[in-house]
C-alpha cells in the first residue's frame, strides 16, 4: 500500500495522496494557487514565480500533514484504495465518505 508520510512524518505527495486530498487543498490553498497561476500567466520567465510556487507547495504540504494527523486511518484507507485502483474515484467512494466524514471540508 502507498504510504501517506515518510519515516519523519512528512507527507509524501504521490498522485494518490494528492488526489485524495484535492478538495481540501483546493479550499485551504486557493489564494496561494491563484497567485501562482496569475504569476505564471503574467510572466513567462519561470524564475519570477518560484516564490509563489513555493508558497503553494508549502500550503499543500501543510494541508496533507494536518489531514494525516487529524484523520490518519480514514486517510490511509482512502489513499490506499486510490493507489490500488489507479486513482479511480468511483471505485473508492466508501473510503472517500469515511475520510470526508472524519475530516470534513471546511
Amino acid at each position: 500500500m502507498a504510504s501517506v508520510v515518510d519515516g519523519a512524518g512528512e507527507p509524501i505527495p504521490t498522485s494518490s495522496v494528492l488526489m485524495s486530498a484535492a478538495k481540501h487543498i483546493d479550499i485551504k490553498c486557493m489564494s496561494e494557487n491563484v497567485d501562482f497561476l496569475k504569476c505564471k500567466k503574467n510572466d513567462p520567465n519561470p524564475e519570477k514565480c518560484l516564490d509563489k510556487g513555493r508558497q503553494a507547495t508549502r500550503c499543500a504540504l501543510g494541508v496533507l500533514k494536518d489531514l494525516y494527523h487529524r484523520c490518519k486511518n480514514p486517510m490511509e484507507g482512502y489513499v490506499g484504495c486510490m493507489y490500488y485502483h489507479t486513482n479511480e474515484f468511483d471505485l473508492c467512494r466508501k473510503e472517500q465518505q469515511a475520510f470526508e466524514k472524519a475530516c470534513p471540508l471546511e
